[in-house]
């Protein structure tokens, strides 16, 4: 008899463990700035979708340093870190080789660090502010709760195509 409760026993478990869902693997990042939406994809589906905050000059692709434009292009999530000021952030690979050959045709420096990053915490301005206005240098900002789910979900080498 106890071998017929614990081979029930394991037969649950077996099942409960093939039935609970695996996170699926993000391959893309698609940023559509005009929609303030970010994406993740998984082999061509949406998987789950996010309001954004963009720079303070949304309109055109980023040209050089201190624009206020968010970039437009395609790059990579290649490394990340808890920053103090805006809790998670996953760094994007800008300028890629066609926005450094832009820069240095006209004689500017593009610019560097920009971020997928949460939105600070702020007593004086509590976090529905930032997330009802673009108010960023040129990063894309989410509420903190969607912040930690994208760090999550996205692993560095992640392709992120930001479209205007």
């Amino acid at each position: 008899m106890r071998w017929l409760l614990t081979l029930i026993c394991l037969s649950l478990i077996a099942t409960d463990l093939h039935a609970s869902p695996q996170p699926q693997r993000i391959d893309k990042v698609l940023v559509l700035k005009s929609e303030r939406q970010l994406q993740l994809i998984s082999h061509g589906q949406v998987i789950k979708q996010y309001r954004i905050s963009l720079g303070k000059r949304p309109e055109g692709a980023k040209r050089q340093e201190g624009d206020l434009r968010t970039p437009e292009g395609i790059y990579w999530i290649d490394w990340r870190k808890r920053s103090e000021k805006y809790n998670l952030a996953m760094h994007i690979s800008y300028p890629n080789a066609h926005d450094a050959a832009m820069a240095r045709a006209s004689g500017v420096n593009p610019g560097g660090m920009i971020m997928l990053h949460g939105t600070p915490i702020d007593d004086e301005f509590p976090e529905w502010f930032f997330h009802t206005l673009d108010w960023t240098d040129g990063c894309i900002a989410l509420k903190n709760t969607d912040m930690r789910d994208v760090w999550r979900r996205v692993p560095d080498r992640t392709l992120i195509e930001i479209r205007p």
